[in-house]
Parts: C-alpha cells; structure tokens; sequence
C-alpha cells in the first residue's frame, strides 16, 4: 500500500501555476476594462467570472492536490477571483454613471422655454378658397347669393332648360329625396341659386354662388358624391361673350396668378347658347416649350380643363320672368375643389374631405 504524497509541483497541475493564475487575472482585466457599455461587461463577467471562465475551472482542479497544496492553491485562485470581481464592479458602477449621464444629456427638457399648451386651430382649405373666389368677385362689383342644398326639381331642372327626358335626372345622376313623387332633390349644381335670384331680383344681376352639390359619382381619387361648385350669372343689357371672357381671365390671373390665359372649346350646355367648355393655360409649363413636352400637370396639351360657360339660353331667360328681348347674359360653373387642387397641387380630392387635421393644417387659417 502507497503512502500519502508530500511532494507537490503546482506546475504539473492545469491552470494552478502562479504565472498562469497572473496571466488570467490580467487577461479578465484587459476584457473588462475594454468593455463600453454595459451589455459587454456582462459578456466579459461571464466569459472571466462565469461558471464555465478558466478561473472557475481551475478551481475545480484543487481538489486533485494533496492536503498540503490545497492550502496555497485556493488562496491563489481566491486572490485572483477577488481582483476580477473588484475590477467589474468598479467598471460596472463607471459605466452606469456614464449611461445616466448619457440619458440625462438625451432626455434633457429646457423647462426654460416657452409650451404651447392647445395647439392652433385651421380653418378648412375648402372654406377660405371659397371665400377667396367670393372675395374675387365682390371687388368686381359682384354679390354673393345662396341657396338650399335641398331643392325643388323644377328649380334645378327645368327652370334651366333641363327637360323631363334628360339623362342629368335620372337615379345614375341624381339624389332623389322620398317620396320621390314630392320631386325633391339634393341639388346637382348651384344653378338653381341662380334662377332663384332672376326670380327674386329685377336686373342688372351680377351674382356669384359658391356652395356644396350632390350627384351619384363613385369616391376616389378625382371623384366624390358630395363636392362644392361656384356659379357665376349675369344678367344685363347689353351682356356678350366678350364679357365672359374677360371676366373668366380675370378669375383665373386671380387664382393662379399672372400670365393665365382662357381658352374656350365649343360645348353643349341646356341652360346656355353658345355655350363653351373653359381651359387654362397650364400654370405649370405656362404652354411653352421645352417644358410643356414632359409636364404632368397637362400632360403635354399646355391647357388644362376647368369649367363651363355660355350665354344665357332665352328659355331659361323666360322661365325665370325676365324679358330676353331687353335682357341678355352669361353664366360660368367651376369645380371649387378642382381649383383647389390646381392652386395647391393636391393629388387627391379626397384628401379635401377626409377630415385629416394634418391635412387642413397646412393651410393655417387663411390661404
């Protein structure tokens, strides 16, 4: 039978000598003081101070010496297992001040400046356009009139030569109010504030009828049941195209700035004769080349389609009490969100009416 072993050479045992305990301790240092956040110093903990880390494996070794080196060897390894967990905790506690730091520079709140505590109010593009268009035509000498939404058929048809078979009054058109046999309807167009007013009123006219209309059309992109018009309607002596086209050059410099002619197509109107279909001139290749050969608004014609117009027809004239032998006028209708989304360059029409505030912000609370 052996006896005990007295001899003992640290070297012969993996991870016991002193140098190796050194160079470990110095090699857990240098991990940890290379550490810049927090999330690395935990990878450093557990790659130099974790259960698996060469020192904590060394430690196991002391087992497999002789009573006589366990002694030496635990307070060796205990010493280098005490400067690694000092070393993380004093980087550890440098690091968290350096986050708060960094937090508290990143997060700083001026408590010096001023708050706003409401936030502004804007009014809807679709209101101050249309009292920019009213506005247009009072400094011409103009009124402004107004008229139901919800209308007699006869007002809205024929009155204005719309006669009973005209497909404008069928349901694909049309906004029947029940019971249809009442012959009430949401008004297609502001027209019909128009034959009120020759009604009402004895010439000269000069009226203008912004305001909201229905018809049956699909919602998207350039579309919409529900959409605002302005009407313009005079009724004078001595009234011709002239005239209008004046007037119409006039509306639109004061929309889209100078420089913005009108052209006028040959068209079909009931309520008018001669009766014309309006174009601008593009406002944003202004028709000239080279540009007017790429441009997107008018997609290379150099005009634009805004409206119509015409004379007065003689029966709508009649209809209204007004004696075209001595009377005669003209009339104009434009989409008040169409020119809207001209002026501003709006690409879609819903956006007019979708109720976004961010949308209507952007307009502030005039145009």
């Amino acid at each position: 039978m052996s006896g005990p072993n007295s001899e003992y050479d640290p070297v012969q045992v993996s991870g016991l000598s002193a140098e190796e305990v050194a160079d470990l301790v110095e090699l857990a240092k240098a991990a940890i003081g290379a550490a810049t956040d927090l999330d690395e110093l935990k990878a450093a903990r557990l790659a130099h101070a974790g259960d698996r880390s060469p020192l904590a494996l060394a430690n196991r070794e002391i087992g497999a010496l002789p009573p006589q080196a366990r002694k030496d060897a635990g307070q060796r390894l205990g010493q280098a297992r005490a400067q690694v967990a000092q070393a993380l905790s004093v980087r550890q506690a440098t690091l968290e001040m350096e986050q708060e730091e960094r937090i508290l520079a990143e997060e700083r709140v001026d408590m010096t400046l001023p708050v706003q505590r409401s936030s502004y109010g804007s009014r809807h593009p679709v209101t101050t356009g249309s009292e920019l268009i009213a506005d247009v035509f009072i400094a011409m000498g103009w009124e402004v009139a107004e008229g139901p939404v919800v209308e007699a058929e006869w007002l809205n048809f024929d009155a204005l030569n719309l006669g009973p078979d005209h497909p404008a009054r069928t349901m694909q058109d049309t906004f029947w109010v029940d019971p249809v046999e009442h012959a009430i309807v949401l008004r297609t167009h502001t027209s019909p504030v128009q034959a009120r007013t020759m009604l009402t009123r004895t010439p000269p006219i000069y009226v203008v009828c912004p305001g909201r209309v229905f018809r049956t059309d699909e919602y998207d992109a350039t579309h919409s049941p529900m959409f605002h018009q302005v009407e313009g309607l005079v009724v004078d002596r001595g009234i011709t195209m002239a005239h209008l086209k004046g007037s119409l050059d006039h509306f639109a410099t004061a929309m889209f700035g100078a420089g913005i002619d009108t052209r006028f197509r040959p068209s079909y109107f009931p309520f008018t004769e001669p009766s014309a279909e309006v174009d601008l001139r593009c406002f944003v290749c202004r028709g000239e080349e080279p540009a007017v050969a790429t441009c997107r608004t008018c997609r290379g014609e150099g005009w634009i389609e805004w409206g119509g117009c015409g004379v007065v027809n003689p029966r709508v004239l009649v209809a209204c009490g007004v004696d075209p032998e001595i009377y005669t006028g003209f009339a104009f209708g434009m989409g008040i969100d169409r020119t809207l989304m001209f002026r501003h360059g709006i690409a879609d029409l819903r956006d007019l009416f979708d109720g976004d505030i961010r949308f209507s912000a952007a307009f502030g609370s005039e145009l």
